[in-house]
């Protein structure tokens, strides 16, 4: 069971992202602030990788209906070609606070670091998606917006069957990148090189 909070009587901001390993198009990060009585459905959140899509959906509407305060934001591949992946990630992760229309007062980071740009004191937690409340609200609004945005973009590039895969390295993606090439969303700084994306036929 998930814990509702890091440290009692304090204004929690679970911060997470999506995306970072993809091959293609932006990373996601939402932060989210839960109120302190937790009822009903909010009761079932939990990491958004252990969860099905319909029930990661499902959620998404009650979070954004029972949060305090929640925000999602985006890097896109070409801020990601120019900064790297992981400082893509702490910018996204700090648009999304700052876009919170309530203050937080301390945030909780998914992973092990971060870079803030606020007055705010921050908490890293490993697998904190799978411990925090907060964190796995976050980490389910992150994958859905940014499974969003890569359906859209299937329509464009639908050869690259990214409304299966979501711009992660499957055996469909990268054999579609050995046939036709790079799209203009995939991210050139990861050096995907061919020989790297060879396949076993």
């Amino acid at each position: 069971m998930l814990r509702k909070y890091f440290k009692r009587g304090v204004t929690e901001a679970g911060c997470d992202e999506a995306g970072r390993g993809c091959l293609a198009g932006p990373v996601f990060a939402a932060a989210v602030i839960l109120p302190d009585k937790i009822n009903g459905a909010l009761k079932n959140l939990d990491d958004s990788k252990k969860i099905s899509d319909k029930e990661r959906r499902e959620l998404r509407i009650v979070i954004e209906s029972e949060a305090l305060a929640w925000s999602v934001a985006s890097c896109s591949h070409e801020e990601i070609d120019s900064i790297n992946i992981l400082n893509a990630s702490f910018l996204s992760m700090n648009r999304a606070v700052e876009k919170l229309t309530v203050q937080p007062q301390l945030l909780l980071i998914d992973g092990n670091r971060f870079k803030t740009q606020f007055d705010i004191p921050f908490q890293c937690i490993v697998k904190g998606d799978a411990k925090f409340m907060s964190i796995a609200a976050a980490s389910i609004l992150a994958k859905t917006y940014r499974d969003d945005f890569m359906l859209e973009l299937h329509e464009q590039f639908p050869h690259y069957q990214w409304k299966e895969n979501k711009g992660y390295a499957t055996e469909t993606h990268r054999r579609a990148i050995i046939e036709s090439g790079f799209s203009p969303f995939h991210r050139k700084s990861f050096h995907i090189r061919e020989e790297q994306l060879a396949l076993e036929l």
